[in-house]
């Protein structure tokens, strides 16, 4: 939307695809949605990450569906993205708890280290090492998506920004890639 109100629909190529209101008015407000963002999560970094997630829900909307009000769409789905994260990372802390409490002796609240047996090191140690050498076997963007969703936790939305490709992509490749590690892997 242009500040007239208008959609701007005569300034567009002939033949071009009428643009999506929506996606028009976050580019126009995006400074200000970073703000928010930035104000309710205390983050900088954060805010930016969850403009680029509301950039990506916006994008892969049915843009046909024209709503009355696109402003206050804009702000109720960035506010719903927003609170997506926060849900996600309260049960990210609460699995992190619950792991901690189920794996982890405690003495007196302090958690007390338990040792594993010197055969299991190593035999660890051991499936470790071929875990490592079977993922550097992986083709580059195979290898790649397995590396930034495992190993470094980030998740698929993340990962395919990180890659430059589509999210069904990254979860292709990161299931083609432990079809190929178990495989390789089996005893």
């Amino acid at each position: 939307w242009r500040r007239d109100g208008m959609s701007g629909d005569a300034d567009r190529r002939p033949g071009a695809p009428p643009a999506d209101p929506l996606l028009e008015l976050y580019l126009e407000r995006r400074s200000n949605l970073v703000r928010y963002f930035a104000a309710r999560m205390g983050s900088q970094s954060a805010a930016e990450d969850l403009a680029q997630e509301l950039y990506l829900k916006l994008a892969t909307r049915d843009p046909a569906i024209s709503p009355e009000n696109p402003v206050a769409l804009l702000y109720r789905i960035a506010t719903n993205v927003m609170l997506d994260r926060a849900r996600g990372e309260a049960r990210a802390i609460a699995r992190e708890t619950a792991w901690r409490r189920a794996v982890h002796a405690s003495v007196g609240g302090e958690d007390v280290a338990e040792e594993p047996p010197a055969d299991e090191a190593v035999a660890s140690r051991q499936r470790l090492r071929q875990l490592v050498e079977a993922v550097a076997e992986l083709p580059p963007q195979m290898q790649r998506a397995f590396r930034l969703h495992k190993l470094e936790g980030r998740s698929h939305a993340e990962t395919a920004r990180a890659m430059g490709i589509s999210l069904k992509s990254v979860e292709k490749h990161v299931s083609a890639a432990l079809k190929v590690l178990t495989a390789k892997l089996r005893p």
